[in-house]
């Protein structure tokens, strides 16, 4: 899934009606919890602005004509005034981090846009898009370094609440694929079972896997993930040797050359040369290849002629 994909789709589930009033609902629990700290805030910001007040006074108070009393106090004042500045900054900090006040108005409109949100997002341009996003997402962060093949996404909402979360991204390369071993582990399962490359390739994606690429996984792909971890493929005879002919009368590679007097090597290059036909249920299975009799004389016929003219040349 890409990340746009994903944001998308965070948002469309986090503006659902429900999720919107259960929201909103925390917001006003946040808002009361903010309000009672602004009035904590309030009076440690009040107490320190008097504590400044009451130093600088009492400096101003004294005689000039008492220096080391002088000092000690312009000391304190000036304590005191480092005391009101950093608890300024604190608060300002603090401030930052509150949720956003709504208005009554403004909660009602939230939940009616809730109603009509995929609508509007579908019929929405980019640039809409990205208006809306702002709306409700207060700051994106992205992360690919957590976990291989992964991206790690926390979101601020408008709201205050703070949500991460995980997504397997497309990469080049099955070294950077999420969670590779459980892949490996899931195809040697299928394997075990005696499924074709077809067969795991259908079981992968109804499982809601996909390939390093973000595609859906096919027969050759998984061919060549059984080639990568030296899964061996199914054999239709189990372990036992291929036979010289199949149960439906088609020939193996073996059972092909001693019927046409040729070297196995010789059928695998008329089979890439289409001068034989034949079939494999999956990349490395065993050939099943189809010879009638008379093509079996026809063929045998030429190889002897073939055979003869070398021996002639020579």
């Amino acid at each position: 899934m890409g990340v746009d994909v994903a944001i998308e789709r965070l948002l469309l589930e986090a503006l659902t009606p429900d999720r919107l009033a259960l929201a909103i609902a925390a917001l006003g629990e946040l808002e009361n919890e903010a309000r009672a700290l602004e009035h904590q805030w309030s009076l440690k910001r009040e107490r320190a602005r008097y504590e400044a007040e009451r130093a600088r006074r009492q400096y101003d108070a004294v005689e000039p004509e008492n220096r080391l009393v002088a000092r000690s106090l312009e000391r304190v004042w000036e304590d005191k005034l480092r005391q009101v500045e950093q608890i300024e900054i604190e608060y300002e900090s603090w401030r930052r981090q509150q949720p956003v006040s709504l208005a009554v108005a403004d909660r009602a409109q939230i939940l009616s846009l809730g109603e009509d949100l995929p609508k509007l997002w579908n019929a929405a341009s980019a640039v809409e898009r990205k208006q809306i996003l702002r709306l409700v997402m207060k700051e994106v962060i992205l992360d690919q370094r957590p976990a291989s093949g992964q991206v790690w996404i926390r979101i601020v909402w408008q709201t205050g609440a703070v949500s991460e979360h995980q997504i397997r991204r497309n990469v080049n390369s099955y070294r950077n694929y999420a969670d590779i071993a459980t892949l490996e582990s899931r195809v040697r399962d299928l394997v075990a079972a005696q499924k074709m490359d077809h067969e795991i390739a259908m079981a992968l994606n109804a499982e809601g896997l996909l390939s390093a690429h973000g595609r859906p996984f096919s027969g050759d792909e998984v061919h060549l993930l059984r080639k990568r971890w030296n899964i061996p493929t199914v054999k239709i005879n189990g372990t036992e040797h291929n036979p010289l002919q199949w149960p439906d009368g088609t020939y193996s590679v073996q059972g092909a050359a001693a019927a046409l007097s040729i070297s196995a090597q010789t059928v695998f290059k008329w089979l890439q040369k289409g001068r034989l036909s034949g079939r494999q249920l999956a990349k490395g299975m065993p050939w099943q290849i189809t010879l009638s009799n008379p093509q079996i004389a026809e063929l045998r016929t030429q190889v002897r002629r073939t055979n003869r003219s070398k021996k002639e040349a020579s």
